[in-house]
Parts: structure tokens; C-alpha cells; sequence
């Protein structure tokens, strides 16, 4: 590992510092849900050269990998997407295009069933806590081209994995994944499960469960021991569905038990390699108290950065004085992250 921890900057609004200015938000997007909708709906963004293969996995299931090669010494990003996302998530292809822009490598890791699947070759498929399979990926990147740079990205979901296996490693992180940073991660749970059970976010919480409720009922004419049918039909709610289908499926007592075991809160105290925690105040998938534990958490670990702006709502982070003159500035400012902290490493090199 590196070792120098990085720098504090916790800034919610307007600038962090020289090196990190936030942007103003866009004022016609105001609110939590617009910006994070307009994107997902308007956005339009090739998705740059890759190449997918699919990997073995040790229960016997597989993994899709989109591989994109960049210039023979540049770093590797290793990128995790949300719940339900894929090549199709506008926040995982512009990340992708930003990368290929500055001549990076790139693996993008789609998690079970995540490929243009419905169905898999075993009982479980992914989940919040599946930071076995993020294991898997990165011992296997790793190892291929070890004296190659490494950063990780996780967006959502994928930050929640990312963050896990970070405070699971702990010193055991491989020594070329030298930054990491997670993007609107649900940092607790429950506490995301029952937001987005209220208000306006009730339309995640349907556009969510068509699609999981689809791939169980993939799962169950393979397996239908797993769960009951009729349970999975008359979920209403995320909480609901994680109680009858995902918590039994992997191992886990009910929801709670799932919840309270895969939340990335309990493992960021443990994390040692440079990491950024980004993430809107008004993210409409969790309350606000939330970011305030998180800050407090990582009061106490240095090699942990918080950057909450006030706006951006859940990976919508919009700039622009009119919707024809937009940008969606995430993902450079995160690989602006990335890249500063690869710098740093070198410069510290004897």
C-alpha cells in the first residue's frame, strides 16, 4: 500500500478548494429527483471501444468484464455500476468515454445477470454486499498486469461493494490499487430501503422492483424453492422484496439481517487506501442524517475524503446555464480525483 493518507476536504456547496471546484448546480433542475431523472432520459453518449468477456466464476456461475485497452503506461480504472445498471447507464459510459479521453485502461465489471441476462447458472445472483464477486474481478485484473496502476469507481450499489471489500481488505489491498472512489452510495441500508418507500421516490422503488421482480421470476422456474411466487408478486416495496427474495437467496435471516451485514457504514472505519466519498446532500435515496454519520466516521479515518454537494440528487450532477448548454460533470471530477492521487503516489516514489 501507499501510504501517505490523503488531504480533508469535506465542502457541501461552491468550492472545496482550489484544486476542487464544484460547479453550480443547474438552476432549471432544481431539486432532488429532476436532476437525477433528466440525465437518465435526456442524455445521449456513445459508449466507447470494448471488448466483453466472461469469466469463470468458483461457484461455477460467470462474470461479464467490458474491457477497454489504453495507452501502453497509463493506469487501469476498474469501474462497479448499481443496482439494475449495465452498459446501458449513461453514468457508467460517460465515466468510460472520460477514461478513454485521457488514454486510460479500463475494466467495467457487470454483476450477475447485469449482461443482457435474465437468468444465471446458480442460485444467488448479485446484491448489495456481493463484495465476493468485486474480490473475484480484482484478484483476476490485478494479477494479469500487477505493475500496472489500479483505481477503483463504484457508483451506487457498486460504491456500497466497493467500499465493503475496501474495509474487508484493510491492509490487504493489493499494492497497485493505490485510489478509489465511491459515488451516491447508500451507505446504510435500511435507511435507503425505507427513503425511497416515501414521497416522489416511490417511482424508483417501481422502476426497480419491474426489473428485479422479472429476473426472480427467472430465478424461480430454475429454482423454486427459493421463494414464493406469490411473494415475489405482491412485493411492494424494496424491503419487502430484500425479505422474501434477496435475503433468503444469499444466506441472510430476512431484509434487517441483509441490511445491517452489507451496509458499507460498518466497514468504512477499516479502509486504507485513499478514498473518496462523494455524494450529494439531497440524494432522495437516503436521509440527510445519514451523511452526517459518514462524515463523523471519516472524522477519524485520514485516508477517507468527503465531498457532499448540496445538489445532484442521485448520480445527477448537472451544471449548465440551459438544457443546451449542459454538462454532467461527475465523472470528471472524479477521475480529476483519481488522476491527482496517482500523481501523488508517484511524486513520493524515492
Amino acid at each position: 500500500m501507499s501510504a501517505d493518507a490523503p488531504a480533508k476536504s469535506t465542502g457541501e456547496s461552491g468550492a472545496t478548494g482550489p484544486r476542487w471546484p464544484i460547479p453550480r448546480p443547474a438552476w432549471w433542475l432544481p431539486g432532488p429527483h429532476l436532476p437525477t431523472i433528466y440525465g437518465k432520459l435526456v442524455r445521449k453518449i456513445a459508449l466507447p471501444l470494448t471488448t466483453r468477456e466472461q469469466w469463470r466464476l468458483p461457484d461455477g456461475d460467470s462474470l461479464s468484464v467490458e474491457r477497454m485497452r489504453g495507452q501502453p503506461n497509463a493506469p487501469r480504472l476498474v469501474l462497479f455500476h448499481g443496482l439494475e445498471g449495465g452498459m446501458h447507464s449513461t453514468y457508467a459510459r460517460g465515466i468510460l468515454c472520460e477514461a478513454s479521453r485521457r488514454g486510460w485502461w479500463a475494466d467495467f465489471v457487470l454483476w450477475r445477470t447485469c449482461d443482457g441476462t435474465l437468468s444465471n447458472a446458480v442460485r444467488r445472483t448479485y446484491h448489495s454486499g456481493a463484495s465476493d464477486d468485486a474480490d473475484f474481478a480484482l484478484e483476476r485484473i490485478v494479477n494479469a498486469d500487477p505493475d500496472r496502476p489500479t483505481v477503483l469507481a463504484g457508483i451506487s450499489l457498486g460504491g456500497n461493494i466497493l467500499l465493503k471489500w475496501l474495509g474487508e481488505r484493510a491492509t490487504g489491498a493489493p499494492n497497485s490499487i493505490r485510489a478509489a472512489a465511491a459515488i451516491s452510495v447508500p451507505f446504510d441500508l435500511a435507511a435507503a430501503s425505507r427513503k425511497i418507500e416515501r414521497g416522489f421516490s416511490k417511482v424508483y422503488t417501481r422502476f426497480f422492483l419491474k426489473a428485479l421482480k422479472a429476473k426472480a421470476f427467472a430465478k424461480l422456474a430454475r429454482f423454486p424453492d427459493i421463494a414464493s411466487a406469490g411473494t415475489v408478486k405482491s412485493a411492494r416495496t424494496m424491503w419487502e422484496f430484500d425479505d422474501a427474495v434477496t435475503a433468503p437467496m444469499h444466506g441472510f435471516a430476512d431484509a434487517a439481517d441483509y441490511y445491517k451485514r452489507s451496509s458499507s457504514m460498518r466497514f468504512l472505519s477499516e479502509v486504507r487506501v485513499r478514498t473518496l466519498l462523494f455524494s450529494a446532500i439531497n440524494d432522495p435515496f437516503l436521509p440527510r442524517s445519514v451523511f452526517e454519520e459518514v462524515r463523523a466516521i471519516a472524522a477519524r479515518n485520514p485516508y477517507l475524503e468527503c465531498v457532499f454537494p448540496s445538489h445532484g440528487g442521485h448520480v445527477g450532477f448537472i451544471t449548465g446555464p440551459h438544457p443546451w448548454r449542459v454538462e454532467y460533470w461527475m465523472e470528471r471530477f472524479i477521475l480529476d480525483w483519481l488522476g491527482a492521487k496517482l500523481e501523488a503516489f508517484q511524486a513520493s516514489r524515492p
